[in-house]
């Protein structure tokens, strides 16, 4: 009898647990890249949580929040612990072949980012030590590009940022206007002129799911539209 009540509890908690996930949708992040997401009053907001907020009102659902690694991602897309990821992530070949994307909704420049006393230029990077995202395609770009540099991998673009103050490395690479965000708050740092390269903005979702990429891709699309996208990325860079 004991046994049979054990396993009628066991399958209710599961049910119970089904249910409340059903009126959930889970998006996974990394909460320290402003302005697409950032801590602000231990909340994080941002562009992408706007926008994630606007795809759980579209689909009727509570939206959850799940800060990670930015090099986890994926891999909590893919074990079914969270439904989509809004990271600024970069639609590339590589990531095709482990998750779908939605439609791009940004266009990004990856820029570097030096001290004010140095004076290096873009085509002279090869052979400095460059500190990027584990990861980040600004990860894969270095190491193709930069055969002669000792390329330093971080999860957090905060140690990335103390390193270069300190001297540990020479440069960062990473995406525009975060790296606006950095300088505007460390004044001891500046953006090299001009970019390496552009990509692209997509929100992951796990291989298949068509359904939840077609419904994100309705909410993508109108918010472009209507020019919310560009309005979400002024209120958050101020």
């Amino acid at each position: 009898m004991k046994r049979v009540l054990l396993v009628m509890l066991s399958f209710l908690v599961l049910l119970t647990g089904c249910g409340k996930r059903e009126n959930e949708l889970v998006m996974v992040t990394e909460a320290g890249f402003a302005p697409y997401e950032y801590y602000q009053n231990g909340e994080i907001v941002g562009v992408d949580i706007d926008i994630a907020n606007e795809i759980a009102e579209y689909m009727g659902k509570k939206l959850v929040i799940k800060d990670v690694a930015f090099d986890s991602i994926i891999n909590e897309l893919n074990s079914g612990k969270a439904d989509f990821a809004a990271a600024g992530m970069s639609i590339t070949p590589e990531r095709l072949e482990e998750v779908d994307f939605s439609l791009k909704y940004v266009v990004s420049n990856q820029v570097v980012i030096i001290r004010k006393e140095d004076n290096i230029e873009l085509d002279k990077i090869d052979g400095k030590k460059i500190a990027v995202q584990l990861g980040n395609v600004a990860d894969g770009y270095a190491k193709e590009h930069y055969k002669n540099s000792e390329i330093i991998r971080q999860k957090k673009y905060l140690s990335m940022v103390e390193d270069l103050k300190a001297g540990k490395v020479d440069l960062i690479i990473m995406d525009n206007l975060p790296a606006q965000e950095i300088v505007k708050a460390n004044d001891g740092l500046k953006i090299i002129p001009g970019y390496l390269f552009s990509d692209s903005y997509g929100i992951a979702v796990k291989k298949g799911n068509t359904e939840l990429v077609n419904n994100i891709n309705v909410v993508l699309k109108r918010l472009m539209d209507e020019g919310k996208i560009e309005e979400y990325i002024i209120n958050h860079s101020k």
